[in-house]
């Protein structure tokens, strides 16, 4: 029995892998802040509700903490919330909205991995997938076939980029464990008011693979669901 743990779950892309991850044979813990629409989700799904708020270190290690009171062990941790921030031009950026993102998308992951780490250790093929995005990679964002080149969009795109690097880093430093970014792709959702061209299913195709590929697979890579995304 594989138990994963998924931040952000309650809907899009955290609610999909959820959900085809249960399909699979997952004992999926869904992980939301609000504990009504989390709870309704994991109804739904038939999953276990924890609420953790991935900017209150309190909130993460309590949920850490009810993970192993119930299940007393991680395969695998889905960093999947995410919040895009501001639509703002370059000249009306603010500092606090950035740090606000750069919270959410990127300390947020380094708060949910650290309190996780003494869980994840306890399985045979600990797995770490963070949710990332190729508008967070140069060559990507400056390649004129691809939509994201077409964005300017310097808050988020800062946030995915710095989860990127901070996954590789990961990777090195904590050999024991396999740790991996996916990028969803544009993916119709509500995060961008459903105007992507991919269906969530497909956003969630990357996410799933690593999350079930299983041991001898490699670790600091960055996929999405056609291969490896150059950065």
């Amino acid at each position: 029995m594989t138990i994963t743990f998924i931040t952000g779950a309650n809907k899009g892309l955290g609610y999909e892998t959820a959900r085809r991850l249960i399909d699979q044979g997952h004992t999926v813990v869904l992980g939301a802040r609000d504990p009504e629409l989390g709870r309704a989700a994991a109804d739904e799904l038939g999953a276990r509700f924890v609420r953790i708020d991935v900017t209150d270190q309190q909130s993460v290690d309590a949920a850490a903490a009810d993970v192993l009171d119930h299940e007393g062990v991680v395969d695998v941790l889905v960093n999947n919330a995410g919040i895009a921030g501001p639509h703002r031009g370059a000249e009306e950026m603010r500092a606090d909205e950035l740090l606000a993102v750069l919270d959410v998308n990127v300390a947020g992951v380094v708060r949910t991995t650290g309190a996780f780490l003494p869980l994840l250790r306890r399985s045979p093929d600990p797995t770490i997938v963070n949710v990332s995005s190729g508008m967070g990679s140069f060559s990507v964002t400056h390649d004129p076939s691809r939509v994201e080149s077409s964005f300017a969009e310097p808050v988020y795109t800062s946030s995915k980029a710095a989860l990127t690097m901070l996954t590789t880093q990961y990777a090195k430093a904590l050999t024991d464990i396999r740790i991996n970014a996916a990028d969803p792709g544009y993916t119709a959702t509500e995060f961008n008011g459903n105007s992507g061209p991919q269906t969530v299913t497909e956003g969630t195709d990357a996410v799933v693979q690593l999350a079930t590929e299983g041991p001898g697979h490699g670790t600091g890579r960055f996929i999405d669901r056609h291969g490896p995304v150059e950065w």
